[in-house]
């Protein structure tokens, strides 16, 4: 039976993967700051030992993109040091690791959508730090898995699809970045995904070419300006106003840290390899609004 431990509590990612876990009768536990905290490697290691995982999953991470420009060693001690003592704890306990890491590690200049092996180059702190995980993971246990996402929303916590929620409430007109491209990605898909690929390796066991960077992230993509839209435009059968979008530019919506232009991410490895699948952004959007409704967040 695996027993999955998850570093991080309060996230989109470690909430989707706690309720999937319910859903599905996995053994699986959650746990963060202060409890457990990735830049305290014997505190980590003491809590691993005595919990005695099959799998361990680091959804833990710094994720303020913009404070990180101020604090990038933080960051950095977090998203890349931690992450890397965690990796070395999983190696010496021999069970599989699962790191998630972001689009952010890209660029954004290439014209079509990113693979895995394409190559990198952060344009702020927080997508080098992160980017420096993905380095320190692999060093220190080359069997760990690295998943980049991109775009997460999901009905827990503060994200997207909520802020353009709550502003459809409360303005009739706003502007959002239109030339800014990726893949919105429901949370809850995301810990299905990664439950699905611990089910094939503990059914079939482990193999070596299992390890590497995959990318997981909705089907299809667009535009935060699209998404934004579509958001409303949902919104209008659950009785929410629909606001005018008007499409700005990056140069129109300065922020401290600058995002890629293009933060598509290409998914055909992880449907190879795993057989997994992510839903349409458009699909999973529709699901998250429902929850939301059901939940009464919607009134």
């Amino acid at each position: 039976m695996m027993r999955i431990f998850v570093a991080g509590s309060s996230g989109q990612v470690a909430l989707s993967l706690k309720e999937a876990a319910v859903r599905q009768g996995i053994d699986l536990i959650c746990a963060g700051r202060p409890e457990f905290d990735l830049t305290d490697t014997d505190g980590m290691r003491a809590a691993m030992e005595a919990y005695g995982p099959t799998a361990i999953i680091n959804a833990a991470a710094y994720t303020a993109v913009d404070k990180a420009e101020e604090e990038e060693a933080l960051a950095t001690a977090i998203n890349a040091d931690g992450a890397a003592a965690l990796a070395a704890i999983a190696a010496d306990l021999d069970v599989p690791f699962l790191h998630i890491s972001t689009d952010y590690v890209f660029a954004g200049g290439k014209e079509a959508p990113y693979v895995e092996d394409d190559p990198t180059g952060p344009t702020g702190a927080y997508g080098r730090s992160k980017l420096k995980g993905e380095e320190a993971v692999m060093a220190a246990n080359p069997n760990a898995l690295v998943f980049r996402t991109a775009w997460v929303y999901s009905p827990f916590g503060k994200n997207f699809l909520k802020t353009m929620l709550w502003l459809a409430k409360t303005r009739d007109e706003l502007g959002v970045v239109a030339d800014q491209i990726g893949n919105p990605t429901y949370a809850p898909d995301i810990a299905d995904a990664l439950l699905a690929v611990l089910a094939r390796i503990d059914a079939g066991g482990w193999k070596p070419d299992y390890a590497g960077i995959y990318h997981l992230a909705g089907t299809g993509d667009v535009s935060w300006h699209g998404f934004a839209d579509a958001i409303f435009e949902a919104g209008t059968a659950y009785g929410l106003k629909r606001p005018k979008v008007n499409a700005l530019t990056t140069d129109q919506y300065p922020t401290p840290a600058k995002r890629p232009a293009n933060s598509r991410l290409d998914c055909s490895k992880l449907g190879e390899t795993f057989d997994v699948h992510l839903p349409s952004w458009e699909q999973s959007m529709l699901s998250c609004l429902n929850r939301l409704s059901e939940a009464g967040e919607l009134s």
